[in-house]
């Protein structure tokens, strides 16, 4: 089996930062990409940022130039580093992976973290 654990919510005051982290284990074969979703209140999971193996990286309109993803393939890792929080970005964050398993062949899978909460004061 395969688990997100992600890690670095918490309470921050606008404009300050926060540093997210999520560590993928198990029957892991390889991670091709791996993303940052969040979820407010009353709206929709949305797309934060996402980074491929080849590092090709991914952010939405309104956290570029804010926030930075990295991954560390070694240790099968994503981090995202927030700076310049708003009460905006507030949300539960979600780890997410698209990965094939060792003895599944070439099927990918998709798994999620529990999610952290980041909670941004004004």
């Amino acid at each position: 089996q395969v688990q997100l654990v992600e890690s670095g919510g918490g309470l921050v005051q606008a404009g300050g930062s926060r540093r997210l982290s999520c560590a993928a284990s198990g029957s892991i074969l390889s991670i091709r990409v791996m993303a940052w979703y969040r979820q407010a209140p009353g709206k929709q999971r949305e797309l934060v940022a996402s980074i491929t193996s080849g590092v090709s990286t991914y952010y939405a309109d309104s956290v570029k130039g804010r926030f930075t993803i990295s991954r560390d393939n070694a240790k099968n890792a994503v981090y995202l580093q927030m700076n310049s929080l708003k009460p905006e970005d507030t949300a539960v964050y979600y780890c997410n992976s698209l990965l094939t398993k060792t003895g599944g062949g070439r099927s990918e899978y998709t798994y999620w973290g529990q999610g952290t909460q980041v909670t941004v004061s004004s």
